[in-house]
């Protein structure tokens, strides 16, 4: 699949902001035998006193900016287009849920990609008990990691209501979990936390998802906006599985991976401070299409 992709995150403040420093993850990666950027932009407004583009220790492509001058309107504005191949179905290696730990003693590797930094707790992501009580209704030993994973992932769908006025960007898992509703942010925390309860290594991936359904098929959820899902580990051999909560559906061909992170912290499009008081209004707004 081939898609062009545009992105555009505005800011309007009630009173000039100065001194900003922000943190810009907008730009899809491209990942070997996954998906390749083949062009891609990234445009800020008003023209920052200090740019780096750079990328994290994720493999996250970034541009920070840092901003002397007041402004009272900023603007992120990315483009790109972006393959996606289709992935061959799995072999069903996924191990045993029981066998999860020694899988994971096994692996030596500290580098991005390791399972290691995607089982404990992290900035978003504390230990929660109401969420392990929830995970251990799901677990049984001789069950694959993959057919848990699974499971949890069609329950968050089935229990939750998908409610864009129910959270905002701050609320806990905790909060989420309690209110049976929320939006991708949210179920991906809640699923990424039942399954590090159960010593599963799982993590937040932050992307797009196509806006126009094949024919036929619903228009899913959280297309108007950047969207999230779950990155799951199921051993050496079965390697990183994808689960879309928000849409009860393994993450494919329309899912455009930008990022990879522990949780929202590691992979929030704009994150950073700024010099300036009252109100400020946020304006988003997502395009993918096929081309």
């Amino acid at each position: 699949m081939l898609y062009d992709i545009k992105i555009k995150i505005a800011y309007d403040y009630d009173v000039p902001a100065s001194g900003a420093r922000h943190m810009v993850r907008v730009l899809p990666m491209s990942i070997p035998g996954r998906q390749r950027l083949i062009a891609g932009t990234v445009a800020i407004v008003p023209a920052p006193e200090e740019r780096v583009d750079m990328v994290d220790f994720f493999g996250n492509t970034v541009t920070s900016v840092y901003f002397r001058s007041a402004h009272s309107h900023s603007e992120v504005n990315m483009q790109a287009r972006v393959q996606v191949d289709v992935q061959a179905p799995g072999l069903g290696l996924s191990c045993r849920a029981d066998a999860i730990a020694s899988e994971l003693q096994a692996v030596a590797s500290i580098g991005p990609d390791s399972p290691h930094h995607f089982v404990g707790e992290s900035p978003k992501l504390r230990d929660i008990p109401v969420i392990a009580a929830y995970a251990r209704s799901f677990y049984r030993p001789d069950l694959s990691v993959h057919e848990i994973a699974r499971s949890i992932c069609a329950d968050i769908y089935k229990t939750f209501k998908y409610d864009p006025n129910a959270t905002d960007v701050d609320t806990s898992a905790a909060e989420a979990f309690e209110l049976k509703a929320g939006v991708c942010q949210d179920f991906t925390h809640i699923m990424t936390s039942a399954l590090r309860s159960l010593g599963i290594p799982a993590g937040y991936v932050s992307g797009y998802l196509r806006t126009i359904p094949p024919p036929g098929k619903e228009r899913l959820e959280g297309a108007d906006a950047m969207h999230a899902w779950v990155r799951v580990w199921a051993g050496r051999d079965a390697g990183w599985l994808e689960f879309d909560p928000t849409n009860n559906i393994p993450a494919g061909p329309d899912h455009i991976v930008v990022g990879y992170g522990r949780d929202y912290s590691d992979v929030a499009p704009i994150i950073g401070v700024l010099r300036s008081y009252g109100r400020h209004n946020n304006v988003q707004s997502v395009d993918v299409v096929p081309v």
